[in-house]
C-alpha cells in the first residue's frame, strides 16, 4: 500500500474541517489502508488523520499498545477527568509539548465497510483519538494552549516561520 506525504504543520489544508465520508466504497477502502501505512512508516507513530496526507475527509487511524483500527466519521464522548502529558504530531516532527486532554474516550463511528464501530480508549490512546479528531475539525493541537506557549511551540515546530511572522493570535 501506498505511503503519503504527510503534512506539514504551517500547511492550510489542516486548518480545513473535513467533510462527512457518505460512500463506503473501495476508495475509502483503499485510503483506510493508505493512511495506516503511512502511519506505521515511522518510528513512535500511533495516529493519522485524513487531511494530514492531504484529504479532506473524517477518516482516522490509530495504532498504540496494542490497539490498532479506524473510525470514518468519528464522535467522541470525553470523561470529565483531564491529565497532562506531552503530545506530538507528525505534521510537526520531533517536537513534543505538554497539553492537557481528557483520560478517557467513548469514540464512536464507522468502520470502511460502514458498520458501527465504538472504541474505549485511556491514557494514550484516549490522547491519540482526541489529537486525530480535532485535525478533522481543522485544529492542531498548538491550539489548545495558551497564547505564550503556542508561540513558543511554534519557535519550535516552525523555526523558518517563527522568524518571518508577527505574533500568534
Amino acid at each position: 500500500m501506498t505511503v503519503r506525504h504527510i503534512r506539514m504543520f504551517d500547511d492550510p489544508v489542516l486548518r480545513s474541517v473535513a467533510e462527512p465520508v457518505h460512500d463506503f466504497d473501495r476508495e475509502l477502502r483503499r485510503l483506510v489502508k493508505s493512511l495506516t501505512a503511512t502511519m506505521r512508516a515511522g518510528a513512535g507513530r500511533a495516529g493519522l488523520a485524513a487531511p494530514q496526507v492531504g484529504e479532506p475527509v473524517r477518516v482516522v487511524v490509530y495504532d498504540y499498545d496494542g490497539k490498532s483500527g479506524h473510525l470514518v466519521n468519528p464522535r467522541l464522548e470525553l470523561s470529565e477527568r483531564r491529565v497532562v502529558a506531552d503530545e506530538a504530531c507528525l505534521s510537526a516532527p520531533g517536537v513534543w509539548w505538554p497539553l492537557e486532554r481528557s483520560y478517557l474516550v467513548t469514540a464512536r463511528g464507522r468502520d470502511m465497510f460502514g458498520k458501527s464501530v465504538t472504541v474505549r480508549a485511556l491514557g494514550v490512546l484516549a490522547r491519540v483519538l482526541q489529537h486525530e479528531a480535532d485535525h478533522l475539525d481543522g485544529v492542531l493541537f498548538s491550539d489548545h494552549l495558551e497564547a505564550a506557549e503556542r508561540e513558543r511551540f511554534l519557535a519550535a515546530a516552525l523555526p523558518s516561520r517563527a522568524s518571518r511572522a508577527g505574533p500568534v493570535s
